[in-house]
């Protein structure tokens, strides 16, 4: 089965974000919310499970299960963005504006997934 470039590109931004995690994890650190224990490993598993998801949505036999990995990952993390949304200090400099446009931007991402959950 040939997989849609779109699929490729989708797994390159999961894969580069997840490494990002990695190269850089003060950036992520900074927006997980206090009331979540142990934030490096937080940040460490969820820049893993973006880079396994990655991989395997370019695996026909496991794109939909990588689908749907990705969906409940972009589920758990969205406490992260909003509390990067309401808090200035973990808004990493960016107006609030563009921090509001984050939040849908998730369900965005929820929907692209969703597409390849049959596949």
């Amino acid at each position: 089965m040939n997989l849609p470039w779109h699929l490729y590109l989708m797994s390159a931004i999961y894969i580069i974000a997840g490494f990002n995690h990695f190269r850089n994890p003060k950036l992520y650190l900074k927006i997980i919310p206090p009331y979540f224990s142990n934030p490096k490993l937080l940040n460490y598993t969820s820049g893993i499970a973006e880079i396994l998801l990655g991989f395997l949505l370019c695996i026909p036999e496991f794109t939909p299960f990588a689908s749907w990995g990705i969906i409940i990952l972009l589920l758990a993390i969205f406490p992260a963005n909003l509390y990067m949304y309401q808090n200035e200090n973990a808004g990493l400099g960016l107006p609030k504006w563009i921090r509001l446009l984050r939040l849908p931007l998730q369900f965005t991402l929820i929907f692209w997934a969703y597409h390849y959950t049959k596949y």
